[in-house]
């Protein structure tokens, strides 16, 4: 099959569904299918190979400008093609996440708009490239907000598959002012109705959007999270101050330390303050001193201060040598650090609808503790890699993390349960053979 994955980029992020989506793409191309992983609105950025176009469609530049200053519409495209390069594209939108929520807003519903939008001669270039070079069996949406185009796809290709992930697009509407993100919502559900086939990780999130965008069930396809298994199974954990991979560790693991990891992006919605909390009422408890955490993750300029406001509390405690932070390490950094980890937990207070973080410590043979909430509980109920813990509980999570810090039986046998499960349903060439499967129905 001939099949297009649009993707959007995350303005110079680490963004967890584009690393996805950029694995599942290549894993469907081993599949023998002719896959163009393309970008819209900004180039992607993963940590393993790129195999993303370096077209970008939808340029965050000129979507922005269009959105700002109408009268761009009228100005002849080639000259404003430059605004499209990539590199020039992740210079000027690099701190687009601090946009303005008022602008995010109107931009948001813009492009929901499509061809009835600002940005109409942009989603007119991508059909128009649809429609007369490429031809695809089959579509991809990384998400339904980028899918303003897709009423036009319906008509002009009816014979290509539609096919949307849904994967956080409730968490970004929340974010938008009240009025605009009922009409965003409305505008979604007229969308939705030209879909083919929405995808998600789990029931929870199905039903969920379902009941937010009126689909009926019979549109769903659930596909179980899967990850690329290889880099987490090709080095071993070491407790030595340099890994497996050759990358040294700022702070060697002695024998007795158990070490709780936080691996996602620094940001409140994924609770590393939850988890510094709660780790500062553990360490209340001389008896707990061995236990340290360890955090790494991508850190947004906007999100510093969040993050400094962590550091200050953890040192006002006294925790300071316990603590440390990582940074956002490549992929053969992020595989070595997570391999020493001996549990790993992202405390997210929203209802996440994916958890890749879960899988990559489970790859490791780190167990985890997640809150009972999202799609968590499902994930660890499909995986036996861990256990839950009552959303918002900050005294069970610290709780939990003291009684597992003290089974060394139960964490082995989480990591020998899950890697047999992972292998069976977990991984990316899985992955792929269900939504070539999806794309082909």
């Amino acid at each position: 099959m001939k099949i297009v994955y649009l993707t959007a980029g995350a303005a110079g992020m680490y963004c967890g569904s584009c690393m996805h989506d950029n694995s599942l793409a290549k894993a469907m191309r081993m599949l023998g299918d002719d896959v163009l992983l393309q970008p819209v609105y900004t180039p992607i950025r993963t940590d393993e190979v790129d195999i993303a176009s370096d077209q970008v469609f939808l340029g965050g530049i000129q979507v922005y400008l269009l959105q700002q200053i109408p009268l761009m519409r009228w100005v002849p495209r080639f000259m404003r093609s430059w605004m499209d390069r990539p590199g020039i594209i992740s210079a000027a939108t690099r701190r687009a996440v601090g946009t303005d929520p008022a602008k995010l807003g109107d931009l948001t519903l813009s492009m929901l708009r499509g061809s009835h939008g600002r940005q109409a001669s942009e989603i007119e270039r991508l059909v128009q490239w649809l429609e007369t070079e490429i031809r695809p069996d089959a579509i991809i949406f990384s998400n339904l907000l980028i899918g303003g185009m897709v009423p036009v796809i319906a008509e002009r290709l009816p014979q290509t598959k539609i096919v949307v992930v849904l994967q956080g697009d409730d968490l970004f509407l929340d974010q938008l002012p009240g009025e605009v993100r009922s009409e965003a919502i409305s505008l979604c559900k007229n969308l939705a109705a030209e879909v083919d086939t929405f995808v998600t990780y789990s029931r929870f999130y199905r039903d969920k959007m379902s009941e937010l965008f009126e689909i009926p069930e019979s549109k769903f396809d659930i596909h179980p999270l899967s990850i690329d298994l290889k880099p987490f199974r090709e080095s071993t954990p070491t407790t030595e101050s340099a890994g497996a991979t050759g990358v040294e560790f700022p702070h060697a693991k002695s024998p007795d330390e158990f070490r709780v990891g936080f691996f996602a992006r620094i940001a409140p919605e994924k609770g590393l303050h939850v988890l510094a909390e709660a780790f500062e009422r553990l360490s209340r408890d001389s008896a707990n001193s061995h236990i340290t955490l360890h955090a790494a993750g991508w850190l947004g300029e906007h999100h510093r201060s969040y993050l400094d406001k962590i550091l200050s509390k953890i040192s006002n405690a006294g925790l300071a040598d316990r603590f440390h932070y990582h940074g956002s390490p490549s992929l053969a950094e992020k595989v070595s650090l997570m391999q020493s980890f001996d549990l790993l937990s992202v405390p997210s207070p929203y209802e996440d609808p994916k958890g890749l973080f879960l899988l990559e410590a489970m790859a490791s043979g780190v167990p985890v503790l997640q809150p009972a909430h999202g799609a968590f509980v499902e994930l660890i109920e499909a995986t036996q890699g861990g256990e839950c813990f009552p959303p918002e509980d900050i005294d069970a999570l610290s709780h939990q993390i003291v009684a597992l810090s003290q089974d060394r039986e139960r964490l082995m046998k989480f990591t020998s349960v899950s890697n047999r499960l992972l292998d069976q349903n977990h991984s990316i060439e899985a992955a792929a053979i269900r939504m070539r499967a999806t794309c082909g129905r």
